[in-house]
């Protein structure tokens, strides 16, 4: 029979271990392309839209980009920068789009504090401020870092 104490204790773990709620802005502007919360919405998808715009996280292994093995470019999807090139994809195992590196000048990065007592770091479209994922050190090499991306936030152009 659970304790009081043990009810309480495990109340507390989850509350403290639970994501905050989704940001209505995820990064800072002033940006280049600027749309209203109504014309996000008709060009996205509910799932696009609470990724890109709220800092959702599309569920792993649902992207039709990790198949995706074709020379070309990554794109951001809500205002089509060219972000990132597909020789700098790799799989992770992980379950989302995976690069080692990004394009120059194409991404934004911020603090993300989302979760309790774990420090990332979110990156976003520079033009768009559009959530893509986050950045981790646990990469391959020449960067060490990996884009952990939500495939949901781009779209692939493979190269003519």
């Amino acid at each position: 029979m659970p304790t009081r104490r043990h009810l309480l204790t495990t109340a507390l773990a989850a509350a403290l271990l639970r994501p905050g709620p989704a940001r209505a802005a995820i990064a800072p502007g002033p940006f280049e392309v600027t749309r209203t919360e109504a014309e996000w919405r008709a060009m996205l998808t509910e799932t696009q839209f609470a990724v890109m715009r709220e800092g959702a996280t599309e569920r792993a292994y649902t992207s039709d980009l990790l198949g995706e093995e074709r020379p070309g470019l990554y794109h951001c999807r809500g205002c089509d920068l060219p972000l990132y090139d597909a020789a700098a994809k790799y799989d992770s195992g992980t379950g989302w789009p995976s690069f080692r590196d990004v394009l120059p000048d194409a991404i934004g990065t911020m603090e993300d504090r989302q979760l309790i007592f774990i420090l990332r770091t979110e990156c976003h479209c520079r033009r768009c401020g559009s959530h893509l994922g986050h950045i981790f050190d646990d990469g391959p090499e020449p960067t060490g870092l990996r884009h952990c991306l939500n495939g949901v936030s781009l779209v692939f152009r493979p190269a003519a």
